[in-house]
């Protein structure tokens, strides 16, 4: 009978075992550093201080209000008024929740408020406005997400402030909420109404 090894290989072995997990660990550890570190909305985007990128969107085919189509999206859009430019599509869930948000802050008759609909469907894109309300004055339609790229886009939905100079003043990552609505998105809105005012 053949005695079995007792050892399995010494200390290298067990380290060349080891290492895998430890990785594993250390990589788990730092994602979850980052998805507890700061506030997801806030990420930097290059174009905060710069002109809105130049934007020519045809409306969404179809979508009318008092009988007339809504226009699209152009860069003359975005200048001579403080504008808050949201960018939405009809299957993004957050959307629907911020959608009466939108349409509260619409109300504000000192800002505009400017719609890019992101790689969606002109009927699906009505069917979402007629059931949550439209606050747009303009919205494009961008189904392919070209603008999106241009814009830095990084998901849906997203919301920036432009000044009345046509330069981007602030950029919200994520869904406006009740929360942020309060405490960030309009003060960024007065920031910017109290510019060259």
């Amino acid at each position: 009978m053949t005695a079995l090894p007792t050892e399995t290989g010494g200390p290298r072995r067990r380290w060349l075992v080891l290492l895998p997990l430890l990785v594993f660990l250390g990589i788990a550890g730092l994602f979850l550093y980052r998805l507890g570190a700061g506030d997801p909305s806030a990420l930097p985007s290059a174009l905060i201080g710069h002109p809105a990128p130049a934007t020519e969107l045809p409306g969404i085919a179809g979508l009318t209000r008092d009988g007339k189509p809504v226009p699209g999206v152009t860069s003359a859009d975005l200048k001579g008024a403080v504008t808050v430019f949201n960018v939405w599509a009809s299957w993004c869930v957050p959307c629907r929740d911020e959608a009466p948000l939108l349409m509260r802050l619409a109300e504000d008759r000192r800002i505009r408020i400017v719609g890019l609909n992101y790689k969606d469907e002109a009927a699906n894109a009505i069917r979402f406005l007629e059931r949550y309300g439209n606050p747009y004055h303009a919205t494009g339609a961008d189904g392919r997400g070209r603008a999106g790229i241009e814009w830095g886009v990084y998901g849906v939905p997203e919301t920036f402030v432009i000044a009345r100079d046509g330069t981007i003043a602030y950029k919200l990552v994520g869904p406006i909420t009740a929360g942020n609505l309060e405490t960030v998105l309009k003060p960024e809105i007065e920031k910017a109404l109290a510019k060259g005012s």
